[in-house]
């Protein structure tokens, strides 16, 4: 029988242990904190992919021509809360921090909830709630790979994280199903409270998580893992502006922002013309999410640790890049509403599938601070930089110069171009820095 954490075990001949073993390769110790973490993402993931199609709504709410002011307020949000998380992680230990930081945003949603309810005009709230999930996403999605980089170490994380990520896909079918099937019977705002559950529930797997590393995981220590990581509150801009590498994966992740805002504004466009009510374009996009998840999770389970093994990391770096270069090109050629769903469609399977796990595979050579300082900072602020400064593009390009989409296509192409050599040298530089004593920092790469 596998140890278990707390009152958790696992037998190892177990059906499910069995169909595990199956889809990755898993030691027998590891096999509770991987179902811990597979867990957690379902349960977080099905409570934003809720709130996303209804997020996309209200923006169309709002009106497609404030999109980029949107981008722009989250990005300001995101400035505010940089300095809260520094302090959080730098005063507080693990095991206190990250569970608040998810209770924090079930309140919140309890919060918009009543709002919605007991206000009869909606177009603000449409916006802060807009603002809001964007902040939310990147925050409790960064908090769990930057805890994901921590418990497991770069081989594990080659080895396991696709099936982790598969958690995400999984929890990227239930959210999306429960929103088209409910948001017409239910009404959309009721959904909220669906996805407050969803989130609170991810706290317990959460906890199993953090307990496995404090005993079993490689090389952990209950006392240091679980010790504040001190520093200042402004700590992660330094390490970013320190460190080639890091800052590397800060391009990276404001050029893959570019191409996803490019693609997601010419698509809001189009929905704001096809579809006429709130409640329709909450079931397309909950539509549309359910077959996005659907091919991420075959990728994730059957594809990609098999990817993994045959190309390798820095192969699975730059595959999405090349796939949007070939993609934006097909959209610039053929610029219909079909082509432009598709290539969307592409581009986030591709993402959830792997370009995340393979992007978080990179922190795991990074210092405990950086993975949960740097990369919390990459991936909110600097990510919601990229799309406010790309929607601000989109507008001049669309607006101020007149481009069709055929032309936003041939940009699309030529920064996902640059977007491929980047991440070609990020692998690279991943490989040099893996191969480095364990005493020298990533920064030093």
């Amino acid at each position: 029988m596998a140890r278990g954490i707390g009152q958790w075990t696992l037998k190892s001949d177990s059906r499910l242990a069995t169909l595990v073993h199956r889809l990755v390769v898993v030691e027998p110790q590891e096999l509770p904190a991987l179902l811990a973490a597979f867990a957690t993402l379902f349960c977080m993931f099905s409570s934003y992919t809720i709130l996303r199609p209804i997020r996309d709504t209200m923006g169309i709410t709002s009106g497609v021509e404030k999109l980029p002011y949107l981008f722009w307020a989250t990005f300001a949000a995101m400035l505010a809360l940089q300095p809260v998380y520094g302090w959080l992680t730098s005063r507080l230990r693990r095991p206190v921090f990250l569970p608040w930081v998810y209770a924090f945003f079930t309140v919140n949603l309890l919060c918009f909830y009543l709002w919605f309810n007991l206000q009869q005009d909606h177009t603000w709230i449409a916006r802060t709630y807009y603002v809001w999930v964007s902040v939310f996403n990147f925050f409790i999605v960064a908090v769990f790979w930057s805890l994901m980089a921590d418990v497991f170490t770069r081989e594990q994380a080659g080895r396991m994280f696709g099936f982790i990520a598969a958690g995400a896909s999984t929890g990227g079918l239930v959210g999306p199903l429960i929103a088209g099937r409910l948001a017409l019977p239910l009404g959309t705002i009721n959904l909220l409270l669906i996805s407050a559950t969803l989130l609170a529930s991810s706290l317990f797997f959460m906890r199993r998580v953090i307990n496995w590393h404090r005993h079993f995981g490689a090389g952990a220590r209950g006392s240091e893992v679980d010790s504040p990581l001190g520093g200042s509150i402004l700590g992660a801009f330094h390490q970013v502006i320190r460190s080639r590498y890091l800052l590397g994966i800060a391009l990276f992740v404001i050029l893959l922002s570019w191409v996803t805002t490019f693609l997601y504004l010419e698509q809001q466009a189009y929905v704001a013309k096809v579809f006429a009510t709130r409640d329709e374009r909450t079931r397309f996009f909950s539509n549309v999410d359910f077959w996005v998840q659907t091919c991420s999770l075959v990728t994730q389970l059957f594809i990609f640790g098999r990817l993994f093994k045959w190309i390798g990391h820095r192969a699975m770096l730059v595959s999405v890049p090349l796939l949007m270069t070939a993609g934006y090109a097909v959209f610039a050629l053929l610029p219909t509403f079909a082509v432009l769903v598709g290539v969307l469609a592409v581009r986030r399977v591709g993402e959830y599938a792997i370009t995340r796990p393979s992007r978080d595979s990179l922190y795991t050579v990074c210092t405990r601070e950086e993975k949960y300082k740097a990369k919390s900072l990459i991936d909110t602020f600097i990510y919601r930089g990229g799309d406010a400064t790309s929607g601000s593009v989109y507008q001049l390009l669309t607006g101020g110069l007149g481009l069709g989409a055929s032309g936003i296509g041939w940009v699309g192409a030529f920064i996902s171009a640059l977007w491929m050599w980047l991440a070609l040298s990020l692998g690279k530089s991943h490989e040099r820095a893996a191969q480095q004593p364990a005493s020298l920092k990533v920064s030093g790469a």
